[in-house]
């Protein structure tokens, strides 16, 4: 996809269709967090279109290494992976200098979390948390543990798939994005309730990392692949609520 020569405006809306409602049955929160009224459709002001730029100073040199940025005496323990993918605009352009936060579980499937209820073991040389900036072209890398599954309170033996949560933030503050990667194979996707709430399996599929053995590094770490679209009508879905919330 390509934008005509010297487009500007306001972003794409997002496709209703292609996002998840914001009250699903089965997922208990949304009964609290969803809207009471019906949602407002307002145009994108100047403070929304023109963004927040990053500097590279602010990174550290390990922050995209969670395999290292929070050990003190040894790696952590479970199944080494890289994570890549480029970050697009709404028409498929790259999107260079986006922040990009990310956060997880353990190999265990436990948060270090001061509210964390599961009983799985924390692990001293894993944090779960770190953030990198996209290149000219839009690429972004980084390394970590693959997180384990866990339980959660939502019904009597609810599990999450093993997931990372994502932040990103674009070219404008209408391009912050919070959403979650998946991994292909997992067969806790089709049935997790969350997952569960997005009408359409493509938009489901757009949330699952591809495993990429062309960019494992051998005898380390395997590879998976995922790209994120901030806007438009495929874009990468937002986490939880509907846009406006």
């Amino acid at each position: 996809m390509t934008a005509p020569p010297g487009k500007t405006g306001a972003f794409y809306q997002r496709d209703r269709s292609w996002h998840p409602p914001a009250y699903s049955a089965g997922y208990k929160t949304s009964v609290v967090r969803s809207p009471s009224k019906a949602l407002l459709s307002l145009d994108n002001t100047l403070s929304e279109i023109t963004g927040p730029v990053f500097g590279h100073d602010t990174i550290g040199a390990l922050d995209n290494d969670l395999i290292r940025n929070f050990a003190k005496d040894g790696d952590p323990i479970g199944q080494r992976i890289i994570v890549h993918g480029h970050v697009l605009d709404e028409d498929g352009r790259p999107v260079p200098d986006a922040l990009i936060e990310v956060w997880q579980a353990n190999a265990g499937g436990r948060y270090r979390h001061r509210n964390e209820g599961y009983m799985a073991p924390l692990d001293p040389n894993f944090g779960g948390c770190g953030r990198m900036l996209t290149d000219e072209s839009g690429a972004y890398c980084f390394r970590t543990i693959k997180p384990g599954a866990y339980p959660w309170p939502n019904g009597v033996n609810d599990w999450r798939p093993a997931h990372v949560h994502f932040s990103l933030f674009g070219a404008a503050f209408a391009q912050r994005l919070i959403t979650q990667m998946y991994f292909e194979g997992d067969p806790l996707i089709p049935i997790c309730p969350i997952v569960n709430t997005i009408p359409d399996p493509a938009a489901i599929d757009r949330l699952v990392a591809a495993l990429d053995m062309q960019n494992t590094i051998p005898m380390d770490a395997r590879a998976y692949k995922f790209d994120i679209v901030l806007r438009g009508r495929r874009a990468t879905r937002f986490d939880n609520r509907r846009e406006g919330l």
